[in-house]
C-alpha cells in the first residue's frame, strides 16, 4: 500500500484555530478511505494568516492547502490532495509561497519543516552540527567566532553575545549557568513561543554550546507559564536529548557535563528582566536587581550567568555550523546578520517574517503585511513591544535596525510591529502605556511606581479636554524623571510610547471646545 505523508500544525497558534480538528478528521478519512497517511504534526511555518496550514509531501516537494477547516477535509480527500492534487485551497509548493520564499531565514530554517521533536529529523536538517564543531574548538576559538558574525542580544538590549560570553568564561567560579529568558511578555511577539514548539532542539543545542563554552554545567530556560505547549514540548525535548547523549554528564562522549531544566514564570511581565527573572528563578519576589554586579559575574545563585533571549541562543548552532562570515554578511551596519520580526495587531496578514537587517518598515506592514485587516488606511505601528515608540505612516521608509530605529527615537525590542488602522486614538493608547507600567510595575523604585500612575490620570485629563496644555507640559516632565530615575527599563522606557505619540499624533491630543478631537 503506498504511503502518504501529510504535515498538520501542532504549536498552539494553529490549534487555536482548529489544527487539532483538522488533524483528526485527516486521520477519519484517511482510515474510511483505506489510505495510509502518515501525519506529522510539525510546527507552524509562522503564516499565521495561512493556518491550519496542511502540507502533504510529493515527488516534488510539498504542496500547501490552506486554511483548512475541518469541514474541508473531505473535499480535500476527494480531490486526492494527499498526492499534489488540485483544490480551491492550493497554494502550491510552500516552498514557491512568495510570503515565504522573499525571507531569509536562518534562526527558524527548520520551524514548520521538521517534526519539533525528532532528532533524527533535526539532524537530517543539519541539527548538532553547530555543537560538534563547538566541541572541536577551543573555548576562546568559539567566542571569537560569535563576536565576529555580529551577533547581539534579540530580547531587545542589542548587547553583543560574544562579549557576555567572553565576561563569564573569565570569571573565576567553580560554579556558572546559563540562563536562557523566554519570558516573551511583550505585546505583539510570539517568535520564542513559535521556536520552542517548533523547534525546541536548537533552543538546547545554542544553550548547550553555550554551557560548554564558558565552563558551566547546568542551565534553565525561564519560560512564561502562559506558554503551557512550549513548556510540554520543551520538557520532552529535554528528556530526548538526555536519552540520545547529548545532555547529562557526558555530552556527546566530550567528557563534559551540560543539563537544562525548566523554570515556569508567574505571570509577571517585569520578569522579562534579567535580574528580575533570577530573583524569580530562585524562588524569590520577581523584584530589579541594582547594577553593579552584573549578572554576568554575579548573577544566578551569586555565580556567574550567561542570560541570552530565546532567539539569540537559537542563532549560535547556525553561526557555528556555517562560520561567522556567512552570517555577518547580513545585515548593515552593526546589525548583522537577521532579524525576526513580528507582524501583529490590525494587519491582514500577521505572521512571521525572517529577513536580513536593513529592511523597510513599509516592506515589513505594507508588503508582508499587507496593510491593515480592516481595509482602512494605517494610522501607526508599535515596535518593540507595548514599552516601544509609535510611528507614522510617513516614517514606513525607515530601515529595521538597532541604530536606525534608535535615531529615529524609537528601538526594535524583540522585533514586534503592531498595526493601527485610522480610527486608533493615539491618547488611549499613550495611556495604556502608564496603565501597563502601574499594573506591571515591580514597586521597587518610585519614578516607576509612582510616575505610571499620576501619568495615567494626567492622560485621562488630557483625553477629557481639561487643560490640555498645561497637563501636557506635566507630562512631559514627569516621562523626564521616570526616564532618568527609573531603576530598569520598565519604568525607563514606559515615556517612549507616550512622547512618541505626542510627537506625531499631535492632533490627537489638541481640543476643541473642551472636547477631545
Amino acid at each position: 500500500m503506498k504511503t502518504y505523508t501529510v504535515y498538520v500544525p501542532s504549536d498552539s497558534a494553529s490549534r487555536s484555530v482548529g489544527a487539532d480538528d483538522v488533524a483528526n478528521r485527516i486521520e477519519f478519512e484517511a482510515l474510511k478511505r483505506k489510505l495510509h497517511v502518515v501525519l506529522i504534526r510539525n510546527g507552524t511555518r509562522g503564516a499565521l494568516w495561512l493556518e491550519p496550514l496542511v502540507e502533504v509531501e510529493t515527488a516534488l516537494g510539498r504542496v500547501a492547502y490552506g486554511p483548512v477547516s475541518l469541514f474541508d477535509v473531505p473535499s480535500l480527500f476527494d480531490s486526492h490532495f494527499y498526492s499534489g492534487g488540485d483544490h480551491r485551497l492550493s497554494l502550491g509548493p510552500t516552498d514557491e509561497i512568495e510570503w515565504l520564499a522573499s525571507q531569509d531565514r536562518v534562526t527558524f530554517a527548520r520551524v514548520g519543516i521538521t517534526d519539533p521533536l525528532s532528532i533524527q529529523d533535526f539532524e537530517a536538517h543539519g541539527g548538532l552540527v553547530g555543537l560538534r564543531k563547538a566541541i572541536s574548538m577551543k573555548d576562546n576559538e568559539v567566542i571569537d567566532e560569535l563576536t565576529a558574525s555580529g551577533l547581539r542580544g534579540r530580547g531587545g538590549a542589542g548587547f553583543p553575545a560574544g562579549i557576555k560570553w567572553r565576561t563569564v568564561l573569565q570569571t573565576e567560579s567553580e560554579k556558572k549557568y546559563i540562563c536562557c529568558n523566554a519570558d516573551e511578555g511583550d505585546s505583539g511577539t510570539f517568535a520564542d513561543r513559535i521556536l520552542m514548539e517548533g523547534d525546541p532542539f536548537t533552543l538546547l543545542e545554542g544553550m548547550t554550546i553555550a554551557g560548554l563554552t564558558v565552563g558551566a554545567d547546568e542551565g534553565v530556560i525561564y519560560v512564561r507559564s502562559e506558554y503551557p505547549d512550549a513548556i510540554r514540548t520543551l520538557e520532552r525535548a529535554i528528556v530526548i536529548a538526555r536519552n540520545y547523549g547529548w545532555l547529562g554528564k557526558n555530552v556527546l562522549s566530550s567528557g563534559r557535563a551540560f543539563d537544562i531544566r525548566i523554570r515556569s514564570g508567574a505571570g509577571s511581565y517585569v520578569c522579562g528582566e534579567e535580574t528580575a527573572m533570577l530573583e524569580s528563578i530562585e524562588g524569590k519576589r520577581g523584584v530589579v536587581r541594582s547594577k553593579p554586579p552584573l549578572p554576568a559575574i554575579e548573577g544566578l545563585f551569586g555565580k556567574p550567568t550567561v542570560i541570552n533571549n530565546v532567539l539569540t541562543l537559537a542563532s549560535v548552532p547556525m553561526i557555528l555550523a556555517d562560520g561567522a562570515s556567512e552570517y555577518q554578511r547580513r545585515g548593515v551596519g552593526r546589525s548583522l546578520g537577521t532579524q525576526v520580526f513580528q507582524l501583529a495587531g490590525n494587519v491582514a496578514r500577521g505572521g512571521i517574517v525572517e529577513v536580513a537587517f536593513g529592511a523597510t518598515l513599509g516592506a515589513l506592514v505594507e508588503g508582508y503585511g499587507g496593510g491593515t485587516r480592516t481595509g482602512r488606511p494605517m494610522k501607526a505601528v508599535q515596535i518593540g513591544g507595548p514599552l516601544g515608540a509609535y510611528l507614522p505612516t510617513t516614517m514606513f521608509d525607515i530601515s529595521m535596525d538597532y541604530e536606525s530605529l534608535l535615531s529615529a527615537g524609537g528601538m526594535l525590542g524583540h522585533g514586534g510591529i503592531v498595526i493601527f488602522d485610522e480610527t486608533a486614538d493615539m491618547v488611549d493608547q499613550a495611556r495604556f502605556a502608564m496603565e501597563f507600567c502601574a499594573e506591571e510595575s515591580c514597586g521597587k523604585c518610585t519614578p516607576c511606581r509612582l510616575g505610571s500612575t499620576r501619568g495615567a490620570e494626567l492622560l485621562t485629563l488630557i483625553s477629557q479636554g481639561k487643560d490640555v496644555d498645561g497637563n501636557k507640559k506635566v507630562l512631559l516632565d514627569l516621562c523626564e524623571v521616570m526616564t532618568d530615575g527609573s531603576l530598569c527599563a520598565m519604568g525607563g522606557l514606559t515615556p517612549l510610547p507616550v512622547k512618541s505619540a505626542m510627537l506625531h499624533f499631535e492632533s490627537d491630543f489638541s481640543s476643541k471646545n473642551g472636547e477631545l478631537r
